[in-house]
């Protein structure tokens, strides 16, 4: 006889798989994010008109000066929309910053230094710890990209298998923590360098001299990526487990062995090598920022001022190349000098679909920072919601439930933002929120909804991993583990905001407190 609980949790379950179906089917009707910027700049253009025919403006909190919505239908708007083309797409401020550090990103990947980074990570771990490692590694995997996925997910069933535990289990928490934890890492990641050029680039709305390092959010991502692990761990032992140790591990995968993921002593004498390099390499750049008349030092002899904190994007692709090409050398898979420009061109080829995006982005912001219509609409936006009295809390939580609802739709995290920041930075800097903190919001929102978003393609490729030690599995079945791990990440990512905020605790270092 089905009890009470279960029929209620079954038509809950139900409720719910209805509602992502039709999620699913609302996003397969969106179109590529491409075609969205091209869509939103068309819109950009009419509204201008519209707008410009009424009159519409704002007076400029900072000089008093009014601003007119300027009408791209105009002789000089078409010059601007056709002459500047291509100097709005090179001068877009995340293209140069992401294009560099992936160059050295693509020779850590090729050479195998991420893949044995999270290998390794996680295949030593004592028992006791082994859920909290592999969530922390898995929160700090977005620096390996799709790499994360595709290793981490399967190992961490089989870590778990091999420890006596549910490889269900630690599939799960491979899953969720990647996916869900996308925004929060202890080490910089290429997002820090994308999200910092598009949140400049808005802030420029309003100030255009404002610079949001991809240092902007560090100090926040590091205790976060702790914090989110914590917050898995728990779900895991106190909810998840329970659920996956009546689940009958029945695949293929029930057979599989941990060796062939276990490091080889070629990868260990590369990655203690990388290590050492890695070491030598920090020392280095404190001793050139300690002196207090360092060249190395900005003009005003401070160190964030310095053209190593300024000149981050640069210092993370140098360092990532120096340590594959490291790690190469002595494995091997990098064995001729002439691998690394190989390696980083591979890394070129693979952002060619985020250039493409790139390119629509670009005309999109140009198009709305020259109508005026970014500074209207934050100057409008901003004296609505102060003559309202809008506490800031109640402002950064509804950010963070408007950006979730998008999340769930448009699930990459750098289109949505460019989307949304040209709104929400300026009108939030009016409000005397740093665009630093309108970023860290963003990231709250914009992670934890990825593990249950029918529109991911790696919750089919999770669904994929399951059916390996489960036949039956099917969408509900990761949808029932991945719901618990999505809830509390977003609740308790988003009360570990709003403590910090109202500490006044800087999110990075040279970002204002508030």
């Amino acid at each position: 006889m089905v009890s009470a609980d279960a029929r209620t949790t079954g038509r809950g379950m139900a409720v719910l798989m209805r509602f992502l179906q039709f999620i699913e089917r609302v996003g397969n009707k969106l179109p590529h994010p491409f075609w969205l910027f091209i869509i939103m700049a068309a819109l950009v253009v009419a509204l201008s008109a519209v707008l410009n025919a009424m009159g519409a403006y704002a007076i400029s909190p900072a000089d008093g000066e009014r601003i007119q919505v300027e009408s791209l239908l105009t002789a000089e708007g078409a010059r601007m929309m056709i002459g500047d083309a291509i100097t709005n797409f090179a001068e877009f401020p995340p293209m140069a910053l992401i294009v560099v550090v992936m160059l050295g990103v693509a020779v850590a990947e090729r050479a195998g230094l991420l893949n044995a980074l999270l290998r390794g990570s996680v295949t030593r771990v004592p028992t006791q710890l082994l859920t909290f490692a592999l969530a922390l590694v898995g929160v700090s995997a977005s620096v390996a990209s799709d790499a994360a996925y595709v290793v981490l997910v399967p190992l961490g069933a089989m870590i778990f298998k091999a420890a006596g535990r549910s490889p269900i289990l630690g599939l799960v928490v491979a899953f969720g923590s990647i996916s869900a934890g996308y925004n929060a890492s202890l080490v910089l990641t290429p997002g820090d360098a994308l999200f910092a050029g598009l949140t400049t680039s808005a802030a420029h709305i309003i100030d255009p001299a404002y610079v949001v390092t991809p240092l902007g959010n560090y100090f926040f991502t590091a205790v976060s990526s702790v914090f989110l692990a914590l917050v898995i761990t728990a779900v895991a032992e106190f909810v998840l487990a329970r659920t996956t140790a009546r689940m009958e591990v029945d695949g293929e995968g029930a057979d599989a062995e941990l060796g062939d993921l276990r490091l080889t002593p070629l990868e260990r004498r590369g990655l203690l090598r990388s290590l050492l390099v890695l070491v030598v390499v920090v020392v280095v750049i404190a001793a050139a920022l300690i002196p207090s008349g360092s060249p190395m030092r900005g003009e005003d002899g401070g160190v964030l001022s310095s053209p190593i904190v300024t000149g981050i994007a640069f210092i993370m692709g140098l360092l990532f190349l120096v340590l594959g090409a490291v790690f190469g050398r002595t494995t091997g898979s990098l064995a001729r000098a002439r691998d690394i420009p190989e390696a980083m061109a591979s890394g070129v080829r693979d952002l060619a679909p985020v250039l493409v995006l790139f390119f629509a982005a670009a005309q999109f912001l140009a198009y709305f920072r020259w109508t005026g219509l970014g500074e209207v609409i934050a100057v409008r936006g901003a004296e609505l919601l102060d003559a309202t009295g809008v506490p800031t809390p109640v402002l950064l939580v509804g950010m963070v439930l408007v950006c979730t609802l998008m999340n769930i739709v448009i699930t990459s995290g750098s289109a949505q933002w460019a989307l949304v920041a040209p709104v929400f930075v300026p009108m939030f800097m009016l409000l005397s929120i740093p665009p630093e903190t309108t970023q860290a919001v963003f990231r709250v929102a914009d992670s934890p909804t990825n593990v249950i978003s029918p529109m991911s393609p790696y919750f089919a490729m999770a669904l994929g991993f399951l059916q390996r030690y489960r036949r039956d599995a099917g969408i509900g079945t990761l949808l029932s583990m991945t719901l618990p791990i999505s809830v509390a990440m977003l609740v308790g990512w988003t009360v570990l905001l709003l403590a910090w905020w109202g500490l006044g605790i800087p999110l990075g270092p040279g970002a204002p407190v508030r």
